[in-house]
């Protein structure tokens, strides 16, 4: 039988990537030039599938990176001189804080209780605040940010640069990227593609930030802002890329746009709402998230009362993976995986055998 991944990244495949790749060895895409005219095509068709699928603006361009953990450090080397404002809910969004600090800011954090948002409060954000980093999806806690809250503090302070941690909510959410200035993720999570790929979606505004800020200070190397302009502009990366990683999200998000986004995200409501109130019911688990307008539809997270080890190698003996507790939470909590590549009938399968659990 075959294993089913509910783990929160690596997950499960898409279920078109099989197909996808082995065309693309029998094109023998992974030896190809990144200055080759087949390159620069396969940019583009990834480039217009994400346009089209995430409904960018005009103003927005499309980069991609090593990972969803590179652009952290290349949004604080090229959009922040002194001052960024973190909110955190968790694990991740703290390592984004963490490294703004280690790259020598000074950053302000406002840190929710372990399971909660954290408080929106728009007096807090000095005047000279130059980024707002907010994690949408946190992938450690299963808390989800409302987007309200984001476009809030944007609203309050205008001159600001808003990013978002998109990196467990895409393609789901339906962000508002004009209350925004940038977002990102990793394909490995809600895209269904193997790791080793970052996407970074940026605005005129940020790019107009990292001119002035160059010429105070350095900002980066071959991933600096100017630099991706500049080669995304013939649709093309300043280094070797993963020409087959970009070639695959072409692919995937051309088989998403196929199925349409509203479908994508219908199914992704009722599948974590099938899933909370089993959870909610069962004896044995608790929706870690409390308040209901707070839980990732995508990854969802549930204390045990029982060691997690236990019910992971339950589920395990029939081939459906989840994922443990992050962080502190490891042996506490379980991580479900609700993204656009489980299908409804995984997700009941999955149900009905943690409804069995004692």
């Amino acid at each position: 039988m075959k294993q089913i991944f509910f783990t929160p990244g690596p997950a499960e495949l898409y279920f078109t990537v099989k197909s996808h790749l082995k065309k693309a060895l029998n094109e023998q895409v992974p030896s190809i030039s990144h200055r080759s005219a087949q390159f620069q095509s396969i940019f583009q068709e990834a480039e217009e599938n994400l346009r089209n699928l995430l409904d960018l603006p005009d103003n927005y361009h499309v980069f991609f990176t090593g990972s969803a953990t590179e652009i952290w450090e290349r949004i604080i080397q090229n959009l922040v001189a002194k001052r960024s404002y973190h909110y955190v809910n968790g694990a991740f969004s703290e390592r984004f804080y963490r490294i703004a600090q280690e790259l020598g800011r000074s950053p302000i954090v406002q840190t929710a209780p372990a399971g909660e948002c954290a408080l929106v409060d728009s007096s807090k954000i000095s005047a000279d605040t130059e980024l707002i980093a907010f994690t949408q999806n946190e992938t450690s806690t299963g808390v989800a940010h409302p987007l309200k809250d984001i476009y809030q503090v944007r609203q309050s302070h205008p001159n600001a640069i808003v990013a978002v941690d998109a990196v467990s909510t895409l393609p789901y959410m339906p962000l508002d990227y004009t209350q925004i200035d940038t977002a990102y993720f990793s394909v490995q999570k809600g895209f269904g593609l193997p790791a080793g790929l970052g996407v970074w979606l940026v605005n005129d505004r940020c790019l107009a930030k990292a001119e002035q800020l160059v010429k105070q200070q350095s900002i980066g190397s071959y991933h600096s802002l100017p630099s991706l302009l500049a080669k995304a502009q013939k649709h093309q990366t300043p280094e070797t890329p993963n020409v087959l990683g970009i070639y695959l999200l072409a692919k995937v998000t051309g088989d998403m746009l196929t199925k349409g986004i509203d479908v994508i995200r219908n199914e992704t409501k009722f599948k974590a709402g099938m899933m909370y109130q089993m959870l909610s019911e069962h004896a044995k688990f608790t929706p870690f998230v409390e308040k209901e307008e707070h839980r990732s539809k995508t990854v969802i997270v549930a204390e045990t009362q029982n060691h997690s080890s236990k019910i992971i190698e339950e589920l395990g003996q029939s081939q459906l993976l989840i994922g443990d507790g992050y962080g502190t939470f490891k042996g506490k909590h379980i991580r479900i995986a609700n993204f656009p590549t489980h299908s409804k009938e995984q997700m009941i399968l999955l149900i009905d055998k943690m409804s069995t659990i004692l």
